[in-house]
């Protein structure tokens, strides 16, 4: 670092809890409950400096206002600005804002990392389960089966808007370290851990920044346009919602063989039925998964941006979607096979209830013959 230490006049915290509130989410219908309480802002979703044609969502997520949250950060009371976001799929990001002026680089670095222990994965879900459990009363009749118990993902922004003196991507990264603020580590890091902590960096203009962790990410955007941090949030939605159908399949897999072995076990002539409406099942669920995922997958679009398009790729990469979604795809295929062969079964087994009712009308007309006079 050269230089002294820059000034954070303008930006902010951003704290995000997504859930798995629901299987769908009617956002029409959340969005005319939200409008029937007092002060019930909400907006539909867009990307701010993207042309539509080069980035587009498949159903714009609905955000809502949820007002303000005081919350203690280290030794001082702040109040966070919280907020909303509805994807139709059925997840949900929570957001708590805080707004951080004329603080110095190290200050402004203490505040993320304080804001990471207050609200972050390993703090108490109070702040977080009261926003959920209000969404719920006001949006109960939006929500397709709701989820008793939601899977989670955390992540944490921080923005710049404007340091005390204009800089590039280059002068930044050469007079402010970017380590201690995305790894959360007050202790020097070896060189090694640096480099693949710095490694996912994009810059479109000279001066903007952006820098991705796993669970972090540091944007520098004097145009105070959200875009970066939208596809972001997106990212984590796709990947909490692959978790949730893969740990669904997780608990459906041992079930279905235990369906099917009992199935097997009852030798009767109603097994065919049996397998038919075991393979009915399997196929609903199929079709189901199927149809969910892939309105995940195409939930966002980027096709002409070619910046907000590599950092998509590498929020996507980085947070093992692809991954989780391969996952997915075997499991879904595992119980493809099954539905095939219990439909082979099926027919198997209708063929030899055929066969034997064929065979006891011959017997039938047999005796019959021989006991007409």
């Amino acid at each position: 670092m050269s230089g002294s230490e820059l000034t954070v006049r303008s930006g902010q915290v951003v704290a995000l809890r997504l859930f798995d509130l629901a299987n769908e989410i009617d956002l029409k219908r959340a969005e005319a409950l939200w409008a029937r309480r007092p002060q019930g802002a909400s907006t539909r979703s867009r990307l701010v400096r993207t042309p539509a044609k080069a980035v587009s969502f498949g159903v714009a997520p609905l955000a809502l206002e949820l007002g303000t949250v005081p919350l203690d950060i280290g030794a001082a009371r702040h109040e966070a600005t919280a907020g909303a976001r509805l994807y139709d799929f059925g997840i949900v990001a929570l957001s708590l804002r805080l707004q951080a002026q004329d603080l110095s680089w190290t200050g402004f670095t203490r505040l993320v990392n304080q804001t990471d222990q207050a609200v972050g994965p390993a703090a108490p879900a109070s702040v977080w389960e009261t926003l959920l459990t209000q969404l719920r009363a006001r949006l109960g009749d939006a929500l397709d089966r709701p989820t008793a118990v939601p899977l989670q993902e955390d992540y944490l922004l921080a923005v710049v808007d404007a340091f005390d003196t204009r800089l590039t991507a280059e002068a930044l990264q050469q007079r402010a370290d970017l380590v201690p603020l995305l790894a959360g580590e007050e202790r020097p890091l070896s060189d090694g851990a640096r480099r693949d902590l710095l490694r996912h960096r994009f810059s479109y203009y000279p001066d903007d920044l952006v820098a991705l962790t796993w669970d972090r990410a540091f944007i520098y955007e004097p145009q105070r346009e959200t875009d970066v941090a939208d596809v972001l949030e997106m990212a984590n939605a796709q990947l909490l919602e692959m978790r949730t159908y893969d740990e669904m399949l997780d608990a459906e897999l041992p079930r279905m063989r235990d369906l099917v072995a009992a199935a097997r076990r009852r030798i009767n002539l109603l097994a065919s039925r049996r397998y038919a409406r075991l393979a009915r099942d399997l196929h609903s669920l199929v079709a189901e998964v199927s149809e969910l995922a892939e309105r995940v997958d195409n939930a966002l679009q980027v096709t002409e941006d070619v910046y907000l398009a590599r950092v998509y790729a590498a929020a996507m990469e980085m947070f093992r979607v692809t991954n989780v979604s391969a996952a997915v795809d075997r499991k879904l295929a595992i119980i493809r096979e099954t539905y095939t062969a219990l439909h082979d079964e099926a027919a198997g087994a209708r063929a030899e209830l055929l066969e034997i009712v064929i065979l006891v009308l011959i017997g039938v007309e047999i005796v019959i013959s021989l006991l007409r006079p």
